[in-house]
């Protein structure tokens, strides 16, 4: 993942597959105007996974939206550039992205009941996916293709699963079905929106670990959207942490598991359970609650919930702070503290805590 100090400034990764460049996207409604994405700026490469990660509100399945091109021109505002091999798609005539839609990119939504249609059998709609980019194939082609995706996402008994509905299929089978769908047309860039929120842990493991696997298969890239840091430490390459609406950190996963620099992805980590520290220890929830993204607050829209707002004098509260270099290449953190202080306060109060592992 590229990224720079200004996300407006983005440096350009001449062999990135997905190339996003200071996306706005913007609602205007009665209340007011809704900044859901405000300046975001990253990269993915053919074979390699970004995790987004940020609460509710943070503009994560936005942009995920915008890359596929689902926002309603007459509604929303929309800046920036998404470059997908190559083509800009921001001001893109709708039948040029549905060209792109499923074949170069695809989509696995977090509840795939509400994503299949209960009416038409699963192999029938994973086939009528197929055939929209492969008009000239006959039905038993496409009927064929669906079955071995079903086989290949691991489904057992695939030509009878392809005759049933999807209310006859467990929730795992739910999102391989969805998986299946979504690579029907082998895409070169795939989103999976909270892929795994709805289901047990064992269940949330095979998904993932199929992800990975089909990544290998099919060398595609990957965009993980999620809350879970814990998914994002499994699976992912690079990390977009987002808050408000705007990229408050980014780095290798690395980077952002073990040597984490903003506030805010240190309460992240705090309220997710570990491993490797006391298990009897409560998990630390952030205080209040994310921000309106129609009025933000002046200055860093988390200083209402930052505990080290004001150690900086009121910068906090008067500047919006720009991503930076956190010191060392690829990590970059918004954030008014010195690189000193974030040092002391890492050491002291988070590493020190056991947040991150």
């Amino acid at each position: 993942m590229t990224t720079s100090n200004s996300p407006a400034t983005a440096a350009v990764d001449p062999d990135a597959y997905l190339q996003v460049r200071d996306l706005k996207v913007q609602f205007p409604t009665e209340d007011g105007l809704v900044r859901a994405v405000d300046g975001v700026s990253f990269s993915v490469r053919r074979g390699q996974t970004l995790g987004i990660v940020g609460e509710s509100g943070s503009g994560k399945s936005v942009t995920s939206m915008s890359i596929l091109g689902l926002h309603n021109p007459a509604r929303t505002k929309i800046s920036g550039e998404i470059s997908i091999g190559g083509k800009n798609i921001v001001g893109m005539k709708e039948e040029q992205i549905q060209r792109l839609r499923g074949k170069d990119v695809a989509m696995i939504f977090q509840d795939p009941l509400s994503a299949l249609h209960p009416y038409y059998k699963v192999g029938r709609q994973i086939a009528e996916a197929y055939k929209v980019h492969h008009p000239r194939a006959s039905k038993k082609e496409a009927t064929a293709r669906a079955i071995d995706m079903l086989d290949r996402v691991g489904i057992p008994q695939p030509q009878r699963r392809a005759l049933q509905y999807p209310h006859e299929f467990s929730g795992g089978m739910r999102q391989r079905a969805m998986i299946a769908m979504a690579l029907v047309n082998d895409p070169a860039l795939l989103i999976a929106d909270e892929p795994t929120t709805a289901l047990d842990v064992t269940v949330q493991a095979q998904i993932l670990e199929l992800l990975e696997d089909l990544q290998r298969e099919f060398h595609s890239a990957i965009i993980m959207i999620t809350h879970d840091l814990g998914v994002v430490a499994q699976v992912a390459d690079d990390v977009l942490v987002m808050y408000g609406g705007r990229p408050v950190e980014t780095g290798s996963v690395e980077q952002i598991m073990k040597r984490p620099q903003h506030p805010y992805t240190w309460g992240l980590l705090a309220s997710v359970p570990s491993l490797h520290g006391d298990a009897g220890a409560d998990l630390v929830p952030i205080k209040g609650n994310p921000p309106s993204l129609i009025n933000l607050p002046t200055g860093c829209a988390f200083n209402p919930r930052c505990r080290y707002a004001g150690q900086n004098g009121n910068l906090s509260f008067t500047e919006r702070p720009e991503l930076r270099s956190a010191g060392e290449a690829g990590h970059n953190v918004a954030c008014h503290l010195s690189h000193e202080n974030r040092q002391r306060i890492y050491a002291e109060d988070i590493a020190h805590a056991g947040v991150a592992q």
